[in-house]
């Protein structure tokens, strides 16, 4: 099934903050119903989408990039598939964001997707994926706007400490160069420490946190599902109905 979802929604913060955010995927990865971010290598980034069917649970492993990212323009790219770890389908997606201030405190952001998948999720063909995506990025935004205003917050405890530290590292740097100044060992260990510092670093950086909790397609697509299968719940009753009179 192949089908295009068109979503948007609102930062309550300035573009110049927001756009930064939008496009750090590990930061908003968990604000993301159903996605959880396990591991970090250069510009990729691998995980897995959970989905859940009714009675049918879905894992979607894959990974992800930017194509394009356009700081100025605020515009962006990405490119992800997965696979289904039972073995029964696929999904790749290419999705553009675009981000426009609204105002000198909240920022639009329009999310076009080019969404492919195949297999037990795509069964309900289009449509209900629309509408699913649609209360899907609403959570997002939500889950999103709700850690900013966490951080926001926690903010003001923060402010005082980069000066402390500031300080401390002053009287630190005072103290060591002091003692360096009078130890003839200190140019040997300013040298083994510039060989460590050029030590390689793993190539793969791994993410550790809460595992995530499946989305239930049924729950989050319920008015979707309900009026595609009202039709056919009609025909069953208008047949039981004429199968009683004839009986009678």
């Amino acid at each position: 099934m192949a089908e295009q979802l068109n979503n948007e929604f609102t930062v309550n913060r300035p573009i110049e903050e927001a756009w930064p955010l939008i496009t750090d995927l590990e930061r908003i990865a968990p604000c993301l119903p159903g996605a959880e971010l396990q591991e970090v290598e250069g510009e990729t980034y691998r995980g897995v989408v959970k989905v859940k069917l009714g009675a049918i649970s879905s894992q979607f492993k894959g990974e992800a990039h930017f194509v394009e990212r356009d700081d100025v323009e605020h515009r962006a790219t990405i490119k992800g598939a997965g696979r289904d770890t039972g073995g029964r389908g696929n999904a790749s997606a290419e999705i553009s964001a675009h981000a426009e201030s609204l105002s000198p405190t909240s920022t639009r952001v329009v999310v076009t997707t080019d969404l492919h998948i195949t297999g037990k999720v795509a069964q309900f063909g289009r449509g209900i994926m629309g509408d699913v995506s649609t209360k899907l990025m609403a959570q997002f935004a939500d889950n999103l706007n709700q850690m900013i205003d966490d951080q926001h917050d926690a903010q003001p405890a923060d402010d005082a400490a980069p000066e402390t530290a500031g300080d401390t590292a002053s009287d630190t740097a005072s103290d060591t160069a002091g003692d360096t100044a009078s130890d003839d060992t200190a140019p040997q260990a300013a040298s083994d420490t510039a060989s460590d510092d050029t030590a390689p670093m793993a190539a793969v950086r791994k993410i550790t946190g809460p595992a995530t909790e499946p989305i239930d397609l049924v729950e989050v697509g319920s008015g979707s599902i309900l009026k595609r299968v009202a039709p056919a719940l009609v025909a069953v009753v208008i047949m039981l109905l004429l199968l009683r009179r004839r009986r009678g």
